[in-house]
């Protein structure tokens, strides 16, 4: 994972260097499975939109958008596609300064306090699998290593401005992957929670996949469904029935 984002950085730095190249989005996107498993929307026209939009959103005197660059596929770069055993859907990025580190749900280490969802998400694993207390920060890098795909549905945001990046394209490429994942592995237990997430259901070929659903785990719905849904736990039976090691879900 570090040395995907190592690579990313590298892009950016090579386009950003006086005659270097322009920059394509493309390129931030280095993992080699994802890269060959989505080389059709990486070279399509979906994504030179894309490149477009984001070219306007990234001019000067414009807002901050959301990752930082280098960030963008993070969810992709840090869990390699043929590594894939989770699938965790989130909408899109959080929109404040320093809190979108490209995983869905997942914040920066120091970044205080954590996002309601997230508190929710902690709460929810602590009392399903007995943890004696909560994470004190909001990094869910172990996650990502460990094969869990913390992938929002639209990789970028414009400060302030909740969906701003939604509708652009980044649904396409975002239900491409699914797709792929879908067609190519087999045993991945998909964690969708909330109606939006739930709608990439008919995404997933259930015949050689796991899907559970819950309430989101935003305040205004954790109670109706998310708290209680134990999903860690039956993720980690999922798992464990075809011989593979759970997930250590507490981040260190």
């Amino acid at each position: 994972a570090n040395r995907n984002r190592a690579l990313a950085r590298r892009v950016l730095a090579e386009s950003s260097a006086p005659g270097g190249p322009k920059l394509q989005l493309s390129a931030l996107l280095v993992e080699p499975g994802w890269r060959s498993a989505l080389a059709g929307e990486l070279a399509g026209a979906n994504l030179r939109q894309l490149d477009s939009f984001l070219g306007a959103e990234w001019a000067p005197g414009r807002k901050p958008v959301f990752p930082p660059k280098d960030c963008i596929f993070q969810a992709f770069n840090a869990c390699p596609f043929y590594q894939v055993r989770v699938v965790i859907l989130g909408q899109d990025p959080y929109h404040g300064p320093g809190q979108a580190m490209g995983l869905a749900f997942s914040v920066p280490r120091d970044v205080r306090p954590l996002p309601p969802s997230l508190v929710n998400i902690y709460k929810e694993a602590a009392a399903d699998l007995g943890w004696g207390d909560r994470p004190a920060h909001g990094d869910l890098s172990a996650w990502s290593v460990q094969g869990v795909l913390l992938l929002n549905t639209c990789l970028t945001v414009r400060q302030g401005e909740a969906n701003s990046h939604a509708k652009r394209g980044w649904e396409q490429f975002t239900d491409a992957a699914i797709r792929a994942l879908s067609e190519r592995r087999s045993g991945i237990v998909f964690l969708l929670w909330g109606n939006p997430a739930q709608a990439k259901a008919s995404l997933v070929n259930t015949r050689k996949h796991h899907v559970l659903k819950a309430a989101h785990p935003s305040p205004l719905s954790a109670s109706r469904g998310f708290f209680g849904c134990r999903h860690f736990s039956e993720t980690n039976k999922l798992l464990t029935s075809q011989s593979l090691e759970p997930i250590q879900w507490r981040p260190s």
